[in-house]
C-alpha cells in the first residue's frame, strides 16, 4: 500500500520538481526543513568549526553533489576536481555502483570528497514500509563503510521524496537527509552548454546542485561551471563543509 506523504514530503516533492524558483512561493520556510544559513547560526555558539573548514559564515559557498554514482565515467569527473582543488559530495547508489566499482569509491575518499547515501536500488522511500526503506539504506552504509572505513552520515532520498515516516527511518540509522537547491535536469539532455547554463542560472549563496555524472552532457560541463563560479567569488565545500559548525542531525532535512 502506498504509505501516506507526510507534510514533508508533499513541500518536497514539489521544490524537487520545480526546482529552486518554487523556493519563492515558500517550499524553503517549512520548519521541517533546515536551510545550510539556520543550521549554522542556530550551532554558532556551541560548535567550534574545524580550522581547514571554510567559514561559510563570511564566505559565498556552494556544495556540488552528484547523484548515483560510483560509475565507468567517475574517474574523469574525479581527474577534473583533482585538478581544480574542489570538493564535491557524493551520494552514492548500492545496485550496480558501491559493489561494482569499489576502486573508484575508495579513490574518492582518498581524495577527500564526502560519501553520502542515495539508497541500494533507487526505490522511492515514501512508497515502503518503515523495514523496507532501512533495507534500501543499510547495504550501501556497509558498503561504503568496508571499502572506505567511514559510514555516510547524509542520505538523498530518491526523486527528492521524504515524509515523517522517512525521517524516523533516518534517525535511526544516524541519517541527515539532504535535498537540493538547483538541478541541470541532466537526465533529460546531453547538451553540455545547457546543463551549465541551468546551473549558473540557479546558482545562488549556499545552493546545493544536483548533477548526475553518468550521463554522457554533465562531466563536459563542470569545469565550465566551476571556473564561472569561482570567477563569482563561491568557495566549493562539501554539504557538511557548508553547514560547519553545525553537524548534521539524523533524520532532519536540510535544503537551501
Amino acid at each position: 500500500m502506498r504509505r501516506r506523504f507526510g507534510r514533508i514530503a508533499a513541500a518536497a516533492g514539489l521544490c524537487a520538481a520545480a526546482g529552486a524558483a518554487i523556493l519563492a512561493a515558500g517550499c524553503g520556510t517549512l520548519s521541517d526543513v533546515v536551510s545550510p544559513a539556520a543550521a549554522r547560526g542556530a550551532a554558532a555558539d556551541a560548535t567550534q568549526r574545524s580550522p581547514s573548514t571554510p567559514d561559510c559564515r563570511v564566505r559565498k559557498c556552494v556544495a556540488l553533489t552528484f547523484d548515483g554514482g560510483p560509475s565507468r565515467p567517475t574517474p574523469t569527473l574525479l581527474d577534473i576536481l583533482d585538478e581544480e582543488n574542489v570538493p564535491a559530495t557524493f551520494f552514492v547508489q548500492g545496485k550496480g555502483h558501491t559493489d561494482t566499482y569499489p576502486a573508484t569509491l575508495r579513490r574518492m575518499a582518498d581524495e577527500g570528497h564526502e560519501i553520502a547515501n542515495h539508497t541500494w536500488s533507487h526505490k522511492v522511500l515514501t512508497d515502503l514500509g518503515a523495514e523496507e526503506v532501512a533495507d534500501e539504506m543499510k547495504p550501501v552504509q556497509d558498503d561504503v563503510r568496508r571499502i572506505t572505513g567511514r559510514t555516510p552520515t547524509l542520505m538523498r532520498p530518491p526523486q527528492g521524496r521524504t515524509s515523517d515516516e522517512v525521517s524516523a527511518v533516518m534517525k535511526e540509522l544516524g541519517l541527515a537527509q539532504v535535498l537540493w537547491s538547483v538541478t541541470a535536469k541532466d537526465y533529460a539532455t546531453d547538451d553540455t552548454e545547457l546543463i551549465r547554463r541551468r546551473v549558473l542560472d540557479g546558482t545562488r549563496r549556499d545552493g546545493i546542485v544536483l548533477l548526475h555524472e553518468r550521463y554522457a552532457g554533465t562531466i563536459p560541463a563542470v569545469p565550465g561551471i566551476i571556473g564561472t563560479l569561482r570567477d563569482r567569488g563561491y568557495t566549493f565545500v562539501t554539504v557538511s563543509q557548508l553547514l560547519a559548525p553545525a553537524v548534521p542531525q539524523p533524520g532532519a532535512v536540510y535544503r537551501p
